[in-house]
């Protein structure tokens, strides 16, 4: 067993103003420090005075004496410890940044001493009043540190959608305003399951994030055997904007308004198709919705994304559709479809002559949105520290510029805020897709 030998006074370094432990007691293989509940691997800087050491003995001719690295903190309840790798401690390493520390001792090789250091009572005093406060401060020192490293924002459809798009937009905004990359990756597939559950299972660090859009939400009914519940295991950071949907028809179609489509779509039940990006996707839940509300029999007709959906309105193989503004506006203004109204509950900004469909079935609202979350029991502390980032992008003139493109809605607001527009959405278009008893096939 190793045995320690002598005392010398290790400086460590961590933040600006936090105290993370003052070695007073120490053993054969360890330090044990009075408080603590942060974690912190001391490898580089052990390596960096080994190194130091080593040098300056060399060039006085002294034989190098070595600090037994890797030491690490290991932590458990109000008591840390530093001990040597390969000791069966429980690990707990943390974001952290360099700052001012006070010194403490560290047992190297050298000399029999006793396993036990007096401290001044008054100094012990101290360290005792500062545990009770420690992890609060632990808590904010994290969130002050944060991020580290890069971030990775998971995107559960391909390059170049409105979910990436709006992303990237996000990414560059948070990258800007913290100096660190926030990385976009995409993992589409299973209607955004694929990327959902990446992030349920990656730790709640917040190194890893979800952009959360309407999807979501849907995926929650429209899929029956889920590994992870999208309300219990994300935890919503912030909202970013929702996007209205325009009810458009082919030119040659009769109606002209919402009453005269009802009317005719109740005259020919059966006989209109309704287009849409794909079973269970947001247009064809906006359309599922619009007939149940108002009482008429469309033709479902599912294609693999907006483009080919889009196509053939135009075409005139199939005579309506709910699509996103962004989408679907270069072709109203092209004249190659013709809206009858927009979805939201109030106007779309770039569509002011349009009604919404509320006004003429009471009730009626779909739209569809962004956002961000991270795995559940990320710190409350970084949550905060997005969220504050997020809107302050909302209200960036530059940012409202660019999300403009979209015809969005800011959803700015608190993480509570958005959890319960979340769970909200969840709970609405799962009545919606009970009722039409959807199913992905």
């Amino acid at each position: 067993m190793y045995r320690s030998r002598s005392l010398r006074r290790l400086p460590i370094r961590l933040s600006h103003s936090l105290v993370i432990g003052f070695t007073y007691e120490v053993r054969e293989n360890s330090l044990v420090l009075p408080f603590s509940t942060l974690g912190y691997r001391l490898n580089h800087r052990l390596r960096t005075l080994n190194r130091q050491s080593h040098d300056r003995r060399t060039s006085s001719g002294s034989q190098p004496s070595r600090l037994r690295a890797p030491f690490w903190i290991s932590c458990c309840g109000a008591r840390c410890a530093v001990g040597r790798a390969g000791e069966k401690w429980t690990r707990a390493p943390i974001a952290g940044y360099i700052g001012k520390f006070p010194k403490f001792q560290v047992a190297s090789s050298r000399s029999p001493q006793s396993d036990k250091m007096k401290l001044p009572r008054r100094t012990f005093l101290h360290l005792a009043a500062g545990a009770a406060t420690l992890p609060a401060v632990s808590r904010i020192a994290w969130a002050e540190a944060y991020p580290t490293r890069p971030v990775h924002v998971v995107v559960g459809f391909s390059a170049g959608g409105g979910v990436d798009t709006i992303a990237r937009l996000t990414g560059q905004w948070l990258s800007e305003r913290f100096g660190q990359q926030f990385i976009i990756v995409n993992r589409p597939g299973a209607g955004s399951n694929i990327a959902a559950e990446s992030v349920v299972k990656a730790i709640p660090d917040g190194y890893t994030l979800l952009q959360l859009n309407i999807a979501n939400a849907i995926n929650a009914t429209l899929y029956e055997k889920l590994d992870f519940d999208i309300v219990r295991d994300i935890v919503p950071v912030a909202g970013i904007i929702r996007v209205p949907l325009v009810m458009a028809v082919n030119p040659s179609f009769p109606a002209q308004t919402v009453p005269e489509f009802i009317a005719y779509a109740k005259a020919h039940p059966g006989k209109v198709n309704m287009a849409s990006a794909g079973n269970g996707s947001p247009q064809h839940i906006a359309g599922e919705q619009f007939k149940m509300m108002a009482g008429v029999d469309l033709t479902h007709v599912p294609y693999r994304g907006n483009a080919p959906a889009l196509t053939d309105l135009i075409g005139g193989q199939v005579q309506i559709m709910f699509d996103t503004t962004p989408a679907s506006i270069g072709h109203i203004r092209a004249g190659q479809i013709r809206p009858l109204a927009v979805t939201t509950a109030i106007r779309s900004e770039v569509l002011p002559d349009v009604p919404t469909v509320g006004d003429f079935v009471p009730g009626y609202e779909a739209s569809s949105w962004y956002g961000v979350g991270a795995p559940k029991n990320t710190p409350a502390a970084i949550v905060d520290v997005l969220n504050k980032e997020i809107n302050a992008g909302l209200a960036d003139p530059k940012m409202k510029a660019k999300l403009a493109d979209f015809d969005g809605i800011a959803l700015p607001g608190s993480p509570a805020d958005f959890s319960k527009f979340m769970a909200d959405e969840t709970e609405r278009l799962g009545k919606v897709i009970r009722a039409a008893h959807l199913k992905v096939e």
